[in-house]
């Protein structure tokens, strides 16, 4: 498996092996040994899938108990992280990237750190471990086009569908920096 690290310091982009042959491929999307020498060492605890159509933008949440490791199973996105650690001299910078069922990359997603992504096509299927177990009163959300983290998605001029809870979600301002 390849590693990256990302310019948010903890973030990785990580590219599985793929074994393939005329009958399709292999991959090994999870394995305590092989991530953990990798330096993720979090239990994860909860596995989710998504459906999106194209246009469907989903975030930017996230938990500070909370990390991930997300990747594509269908379709493509775009995928955005935004640090929010306090401390961090990267505190409200995004870091964001194409990801695809084809190309098979995954994103750690570390705690303190918010996430949400953009579906590039209908019927994408998108895939995250948690290492904690989803609790609404530990989630912090910010607004997808909050102008201080100032986003490029690529919607070329289309607007993103967006649910009620994420059209709401208030500026990287209001949150406390833990």
């Amino acid at each position: 498996m390849e590693v990256e690290e990302l310019p948010l310091t903890g973030a990785l982009l990580l590219r599985p092996q793929t074994f393939a042959d005329e009958r399709g491929y292999f991959k090994e999307t999870y394995s305590t040994q092989r991530y953990h020498a990798c330096g993720i060492t979090e239990s994860f605890v909860q596995d989710n899938i998504s459906l999106s159509h194209c246009d469907v933008l989903r975030g930017l949440h996230g938990d500070r108990r909370m990390a991930k490791l997300v990747s594509v199973l269908r379709g493509s996105v775009f995928d955005v992280i935004v640090d929010v650690r306090g401390a961090s001299p990267t505190y409200g910078r995004w870091w964001g990237a194409t990801l695809t069922a084809t190309g098979g990359h995954q994103v750690y997603v570390p705690r303190h750190f918010l996430h949400g992504y953009l579906a590039l096509e209908d019927e994408t299927i998108f895939a995250y471990k948690q290492s904690a177990a989803y609790d609404p009163a530990c989630e912090i959300a910010i607004a997808w086009n909050d102008a201080e983290v100032g986003i490029d998605w690529p919607l070329n001029g289309r607007r993103p569908i967006l649910s009620r809870r994420d059209a709401a979600n208030p500026t990287l301002a209001s949150l406390r920096p833990a």
